[in-house]
């Protein structure tokens, strides 16, 4: 265990001794033991599976009665003593989990209480003594079901072809002196999938179903001096998701130990109610609790610092608030609640405007002149604005340029790594992003930090279902019992980044179609949002609901998914650019005319990197069908950006739309990456076809489309396809171009094939007649009739070399940071070889691993962990770990038959400590 705060050292266990003397005898010494929290990362043993042999089923039960419907609209997750008695020995155990969420449920009334026993305590799994040597030794965050193999045959393309369902467990022993028994111990679990129960030493402490929420348990009345064994089962369901959720604890986990009077979990509030650029005021609630046997007398103090670039607290003072003093009876809580004003404040704001400037609340408690806990909140200082036209960020119009994005993070799977997702957010930003949406599910906190270093904005959102199911064992089983503790949870958790523009609470429910039911619903999970956080509004995405519905009316922002631009859904307009549903923006705004509309999913266009397929459409925008724009032998879609699912566009028809009704707050793209499952439209892939970026992190084509709207400034130009077409030699082969620029002029061989001007909602160039010979083709961009920017593509020949690149020459060695390895397939000259599927092997040398190899090709079953990937139009990934205090150079070898190999050096450096969250 790495305490993240320096603990006693051997050399003083006498004074700790006499310490824990003095807190037998006194409450107040009792509370002056230090604030400790401890990442659970290393020690864990897992196993896949339940033990052999008759050992009783442990389930929490949330298995729809059989006589519910077909459609499971009205399943009752309730257990029943029928449902009990056939299952036999199955121990349900659902009374002991309900507790968990007790502290997240306003009404008293509505706690559960905790029946007596412990099931479970007879399982040979949770056993002190039983011998879990030969389970598999993990390092947290782990994901079960990344690793595969794929599940090519069947139904499971939803889920991304990956073993992620089942039961698994994981074991580690806790080591507590005897000195810290008079501290409260706690386990925080930033996210398991799902179904998570544990046991300490044999004893059931609870649980929590929703695998995306993160939670709290009080280990204290189960803990013994010496070692302790900690048991967690996770019970992951099959047909539970509509994308890869990814298996087991896959995010951190953590051993918070406190005085049992300190600051309540996720207990602090920071809000701006006023803020300018001459002055602003800082608004702090702080949550104490006493869980402890006397009445206490606190006094709460809180200084504020400014962060600087690296997140590390600057030593100045900023401000402090006014100290305030609260008694707490045994078991109670207490808030207090100060304000202070800050004089030319640093803002927080997103770039390239604005900068995204952050500040630190140091919180200490003070019991009889010693300091009992001390809590660090990171905050930043900025306005939001609603209006009729979207977003104001300190007086500024923010249009959104979003995207959505799931949680996995490609080979990675699930397991959340921190520079994994900074280096998609880098990718996204270079776009132009200044925007995420975290579809459909809270993040991880990692990532909701690196928005606000970044200066990006986030629509924290939470469920993809309500009471009506999506899937079979959807959240929808245990949404009447925990809706109200997983949305208070990540209200709590998440509400102090300032990145956090708006709440989302619902995602395309089925509660659209019900009526005033569906409304009541909604209006419930408003007024919880309200009740945690004033500051910002919630909203539930509609891609049904229209402007007359009551679902619709609930709540004060509109999101509106694909409907804003129109719907296509009906056969006689495929291939074409007309649509079945008109945009509904505009009948939104005249029945909200006060009211934000923002497109929280657009476009869902689909295409395959670097794959072009003959004819091309002539309209701007088609649904995927066969020859036209999709390849159902090679499960592939065409790279020249023009097709979208049934229900979507491609993003020339959404800019359009957008431009056509410019009241509309911004969009977010489905989606920013590829993502495991969910692979429209051909289900025996393993991944989607969606992402502007594939799954191994590279740029489609779309990327330069949405960067040459997203960037105006930036001289940018693009052209598509590539110019390496053996065999279509005199055959017309449409050449398109993505520019900032207004006009551009193209060349076949330097022969012009005409210059040519963007019209009215017109986003790309297109010289449709271009006949194939090999060459070069050459883009000159104007901008105001200047020249602006200029891009070439030459004909390869054979393929003859490897030429690699890292995306950092530096990384830390702390067995978590990884260093991107991307691989590009060349000819003799140096051209890429643009369908170039060689074979590569990857070997690293050094204090390093081999994490996952990818290349982005939905169709590509080769397990993640593979050091052998085929490239797939020309390119491949590595992804390294340097191994935790190794050090030294890291090198990478990448090979294959007949091309000479490639050889990248990566440094890896101890990491550098102190950098505030």
């Amino acid at each position: 265990m790495r305490p993240t705060t320096q603990r006693p050292r051997a050399g003083t266990c006498r004074l700790r001794w006499l310490l824990f003397a003095c807190v037998l005898a006194c409450a107040s010494a009792q509370a002056a033991l230090p604030h400790e929290r401890v990442p659970l990362d290393t020690g864990w043993r897992f196993h896949r599976g339940e033990a052999p042999g008759p050992d009783p089923q442990l389930d929490y039960d949330v298995r729809p009665e059989a006589g519910d419907h077909a459609d499971g609209q009205d399943a009752d997750a309730r257990p029943t003593e029928a449902r009990r008695a056939e299952a036999g020995e199955r121990r349900v155990l659902k009374p002991w989990i309900l507790p968990s969420g007790n502290a997240l449920i306003a009404d008293p009334a509505r706690r559960h209480v905790r029946p007596d026993g412990d099931p479970g305590s007879d399982h040979p799994f949770v056993q002190a003594g039983f011998d879990d040597r030969g389970w598999q030794a993990v390092t947290l965050p782990h994901d079960w079901a990344i690793a595969g193999p794929f599940i090519e045959d069947g139904p499971h393309g939803g889920m991304g072809r990956l073993p992620s369902w089942g039961v698994g467990w994981y074991r580690r022993a806790l080591e507590v002196d005897a000195a810290d028994l008079g501290r409260r111990h706690y386990l925080d679990v930033d996210g398991a999938m799902s179904y998570a129960t544990v046991w300490l030493n044999g004893r059931l402490v609870g649980g929590w179903p929703y695998g995306y929420s993160s939670w709290r348990l009080d280990l204290t009345p189960y803990l013994v001096a010496g070692r302790n064994q900690l048991a967690i089962r996770l019970d992951n369901p099959p047909a539970s998701a509509r994308w890869y959720p990814g298996g087991g604890l896959y995010r951190n986990v953590w051993l918070t130990r406190t005085a049992p009077v300190h600051v309540g979990h996720w207990g602090t509030f920071v809000t701006t109610p006023e803020v300018s650029a001459e002055r602003a005021v800082v608004a702090l609630d702080v949550a104490v609790d006493n869980v402890g046997d006397v009445p206490a007398d606190i006094e709460v103090r809180t200084a504020l610092h400014a962060l600087d670039a690296d997140g590390r607290p600057e030593a100045a003072v900023v401000a402090r608030i006014a100290p305030a003093w609260l008694r707490i009876a045994p078991g109670a809580s207490a808030t207090a609640r100060g304000r202070v004003a800050i004089a030319h404040p640093r803002l927080w704001g997103p770039p390239p405007t604005q900068a995204p400037h952050r500040y630190v609340a140091v919180t200490t408690l003070h019991r009889d002149g010693a300091t009992i806990d001390r809590v660090e909140t990171a905050f930043g200082i900025r306005a939001l604005r609603f209006a009729p036209d979207g977003l104001y960020v300190n007086g500024e119009r923010i249009v959104i340029r979003g995207v959505n994005n799931h949680h996995d993070l490609g080979a990675l799977g699930a397991a959340f790594d921190r520079r994994a997702a900074q280096r998609q957010l880098e990718i996204l930003r270079e776009m132009g992003a200044n925007a995420i949406r975290t579809a459909h599910n809270p993040p991880d906190p990692q990532l909701l930090e690196l928005a606000d270093r970044m200066g990006l904005l986030v629509v924290d959102e939470i469920f993809d279902a309500w009471e009506r199911k999506k899937t079979p064992l959807d959240f929808h089983l245990v949404f009447p019992d925990w809706h109200e503790p997983d949305l208070r949870a990540m209200l709590r958790r998440d509400r102090n980044h300032p990145s956090i523009v708006m709440w989302g609470v619902g995602n395309e429910v089925g509660e659209q179609y019900t009526g005033e039911a569906g409304a009541a619903i909604a209006r419930r999970l408003r007024d919880i949002v309200a009740e945690e956080d004033p500051t910002r509004p919630a909203a539930a995405s509609m891609n049904w609901a229209k402007p007359d519905s009551p679902f619709a009316a609930v709540f004060e922002v509109i999101h509106l998914n694909y409907q804003g631009e129109g719907i296509r859904q009906s056969p006689e307009f495929e291939g074409t650019d007309r649509i079945r549903t008109p945009p509904q923006y505009p009948a939104f705004r005249a029945a909200f005319p006060g009211r934000p509309i923002f497109s929280s999913e657009t476009a869902s266009a689909l295409s395959s990197r670097g794959v072009y397929l003959f004819p091309v459409s002539p309209a701007i925008s088609g649904p995927v069908r066969e020859g036209r724009g999709g390849d159902a032998a090679r499960r592939q879609v065409s790279a020249y950006e023009l097709h979208a699912a049934d229900f979507g566009a491609s993003a020339d028809h959404v800019f359009a739309q957008l431009d056509r009704h410019p009241y509309v707050g911004g969009e977010f793209v489905w989606t920013g990456f590829d993502y495991l499952g969910e692979p429209t439209p051909y289900y025996a892939s393993r991944s989607s076809y969606s992402g502007i970026v594939d799954l191994a992190g590279f740029p489609k084509d779309r990327y330069w489309l949405y960067r040459s709207r997203w960037r105006p400034d930036l001289p940018t130009v693009h052209v598509l396809p590539h110019w390496t077409w053996p065999g279509r030699e005199g055959q017309v082969t449409p050449v398109h171009v993505f520019t900032s620029g207004d006009e551009a002029e193209l060349f076949v061989d330097g022969i012009s094939q005409g210059r040519k001007r963007k019209g009215a909602f017109e986003y790309r160039l297109r010289w449709d007649d271009v006949v194939y010979r090999p060459g070069e083709l050459r883009v000159q961009a104007y901008r105001a009739g200047r020249p602006w920017a200029e891009t070439r593509v030459r004909t390869a020949g054979p393929a003859a070399a490897l030429d690699a690149t890292p995306d950092r020459t530096r990384i830390a060695a702390d067995g978590r940071d990884l260093a991107f390895i991307a691989v590009q397939v060349r000819d003799a000259a140096g051209e890429p070889v643009p369908e170039a599927a060689d074979r590569i092997r990857f070997r690293v040398e050094g204090a390093a691993e081999l994490v996952a190899t990818d290349n982005g090709d939905p169709t590509d079953m080769t397990p993640f962990p593979s050091a052998e990937r085929r490239a797939f139009s020309g390119k491949a990934l590595a992804i390294v770990r340097a191994l935790p205090g190794g050090g030294g150079d890291i090198v990478v070898h990448a090979e294959a038959d007949g091309l000479r190999p490639a050889r990248v050096v990566v440094r890896a450096e101890a990491p550098t400590e102190g950098a505030a969250p």
